[in-house]
């Protein structure tokens, strides 16, 4: 109960706000024991106090991935969904910088691209000194301009992905933006307009012209750098952003590619382990063959000598009988032989 979104609270970009975090980064958010204790029971107004408390800015860091209480606080505004009157609040508070850039950051995720430009290119002239918890766990020193510089060119901020933010240009086409104005600019008309009188109390008409046409002049040269540098700035991060595709596109077709000659592997193994299985079935066949074969010849081998053997025994019989005269066509002579052989004597011819 305690993580679930407040009912009251509206969709973001149609979906849970919670779910602007990835889901392993918010995981590891709610399992902390800073949400645990200190964003427990936490409104719009008792949140601002532990915004007061803050002393850095970060993400996560350590081995485990650690989130900041930085981060705790930003996926409590997420839940709770404070009005849009308090978060501009938060950024224009001048007292408490870690209040401005947590409020900055949730008008980031959650504003649309107009307000975002609104309220955030102002803070480009604070350059109050910030702490940033590394991913290592180290602290460096960074400004509040710069964190406001990424949020408004970086795809990640604090390992959160950040929400896609239409170019000031294009918004400024549409007319649904105002061209930025520079703070200095005030102070450079001052110095044009004092200029200007002091050229007119001692000048003629001509050269008060020709100043004012080079103040002009100057004034449309600045407003030009101006927009060239968010043209640039817009730029490299549309360049960035095309190199991060290009090579998520290339990682994923090199994995497409492994996995293809992984496949392609496993099936000229699975084909080779066919053949030799095919291979042994017909070398084991062959060899029962053969064995059948020398089985069989080796049966009737023994018919033929079962068939033969009273012709032999009759042949064998029928020589002694030559031998011994008994089977002499004359009977007397045959009778004459069998007595003779009875008594160890040879036959008659």
């Amino acid at each position: 109960m305690a993580n679930r979104t407040d009912p009251l609270a509206k969709n973001i970009r149609g979906t849970n706000p919670q779910n602007l975090v990835e889901k392993i980064v918010r995981t590891k958010i709610q399992n902390h024991t800073f949400w645990k204790e200190q964003c427990f029971g936490l409104t719009a107004e008792t949140l601002v106090d532990k915004a007061m408390e803050l002393d850095h800015v970060g993400g996560t860091f350590g081995g485990n991935r650690k989130p900041t209480p930085f981060l705790c606080l930003v996926l409590k505004m997420l839940q709770i969904q404070p009005e849009k009157e308090i978060v501009v609040e938060f950024i224009k508070n001048d007292d408490y910088k870690y209040v401005r850039v947590l409020g900055a950051f949730y008008l980031r995720l959650t504003g649309s691209d107009v307000d975002v430009y609104r309220y955030l290119e102002p803070l480009y002239n604070d350059y109050r000194k910030v702490r940033q918890k590394l991913a290592d766990g180290r602290f460096s020193l960074t400004h509040v301009d710069e964190v406001i510089e990424e949020l408004l060119t970086k795809d990640y901020s604090c390992d959160i992905a950040m929400p896609r933010l239409k170019k000031r240009c294009t918004l400024e086409q549409n007319g649904v933006l105002e061209p930025r104005k520079s703070v200095l600019e005030d102070d450079f008309e001052e110095e044009e307009e004092k200029e200007e009188n002091e050229g007119m109390a001692g000048g003629s008409e001509d050269e008060k012209d020709d100043h004012r046409r080079s103040l002009e002049r100057e004034r449309e040269r600045d407003r030009r750098r101006d927009s060239h540098r968010h043209r640039d700035r817009d730029y490299d991060r549309d360049y960035d952003m095309d190199r991060d595709y290009d090579r998520d596109r290339g990682r994923g077709r090199d994995r497409d590619r492994e996995r293809d000659r992984g496949h392609y592997r496993d099936r000229d193994r699975e084909r080779d382990r066919d053949h030799y299985r095919e291979k042994d079935r017909r070398e084991r066949a062959r060899r029962r063959s053969k064995s059948r074969s020398r089985d069989r010849r080796r049966r009737d081998s023994d018919d033929d000598w079962d068939r033969e053997e009273p012709k032999r025994k009759k042949e064998k019989k029928e020589k002694k009988m030559r031998e011994d005269g008994t089977d002499h066509p004359d009977p007397e002579i045959a009778e004459a032989n069998k007595l003779r052989a009875s008594l160890g004597l040879k036959p008659l011819r």
